[in-house]
């Protein structure tokens, strides 16, 4: 079994770099989005928290992070013996399969854009705080932007039906495909639903700190550096709504960005499994 790199919390950015504004419970879901999802196996905590202070997690926040996931429903335990082992849920495998489909086949810019936009409207009863909070989580993974009061959108067609799949809200919400009519300033707009200096930004910072900034510089542990440089990219990503090419101003930073992931991902991708299957000992996923 390899032998950890020994942090605190304190010691992250000399460890591995990594953002300190990433929690845990981001970098575990992470890892198990690229180690255990599409595999039916549970994985040991003792690998677990090696794999976690690669990049500066001690294992007391390892273990308190692992509590929490477990109590909201996005993992599972299963003692076997003394060892604990830790596995996914449909809930998380769900949110890691469209985070994939977000980093590996959407990329960063829409360039394939006819023109409509979805317009969504709801109006719900003060009460529900829950249910609105739930709602507009929803929207903003999807892409839409809140232009004025109950009203959101989205410069694509969204798939509405999927998007409010589960939702108690869904039966409160109107769905539209429009066009902008003539006249109509598209530019105020889109910079009234979304703050562009903000998206541009979290691209900008992706970029500085990962181009021969400190987290490129702090870690030749290939498991570490996947796990970092993988989890801050989903960071970066997460909120963008992939608004259409035409409609942001040039020049944006996505496609670079973008681009450096790829490039640094494919540098450790072969070694960084490779450790992991040597580190991780599993079992099969119980039959409930």
């Amino acid at each position: 079994m390899a032998t950890p790199a020994m942090a605190t919390p304190a010691m992250v950015d000399e460890v591995v770099g990594l953002d300190p504004g990433l929690r845990p419970e981001s970098v575990l879901l992470t890892f198990f989005g690229v180690h255990v999802l599409g595999r039916p196996v549970m994985v040991a905590s003792t690998g677990v928290l090696d794999v976690m202070e690669r990049v500066g997690v001690s294992p007391h926040a390892t273990r308190s992070a692992l509590a929490r996931m477990v109590k909201k429903g996005l993992l599972v335990s299963e003692r076997r013996g003394r060892p604990v082992y830790f596995g996914l849920t449909p809930r998380s495998e769900e949110v890691l399969a469209d985070g994939g489909v977000r980093i590996w086949r959407s990329g960063a810019v829409n360039r394939h854009w006819d023109g409509r936009w979805t317009l969504l409207s709801f109006s719900l009863p003060e009460s529900w705080q829950r249910q609105r909070h739930e709602l507009r989580s929803r929207l903003l993974w999807a892409g839409l932007g809140p232009l004025q009061g109950g009203l959101w959108v989205a410069p694509a067609t969204v798939d509405v039906e999927r998007l409010l799949d589960g939702l108690e809200a869904a039966r409160h919400v109107r769905a539209f495909l429009a066009s902008p009519a003539h006249g109509t300033d598209v530019a105020a707009m889109v910079a009234d639903a979304w703050d562009l200096p903000l998206l541009a930004g979290r691209y900008e910072t992706f970029i500085e700190r990962w181009d021969g900034g400190v987290a490129d510089r702090a870690s030749t542990d290939p498991l570490g550096r996947q796990l970092a440089l993988q989890a801050e990219w989903l960071r970066a990503i997460r909120a963008d709504p992939r608004l259409p090419v035409e409609l942001l101003p040039a020049p944006w930073p996505a496609e670079r960005a973008q681009e450096l992931f790829h490039r640094l991902h494919a540098e450790v991708e072969v070694q960084a499994r490779a450790t992991a299957a040597e580190l991780l000992h599993t079992i099969p996923v119980p039959v409930r």
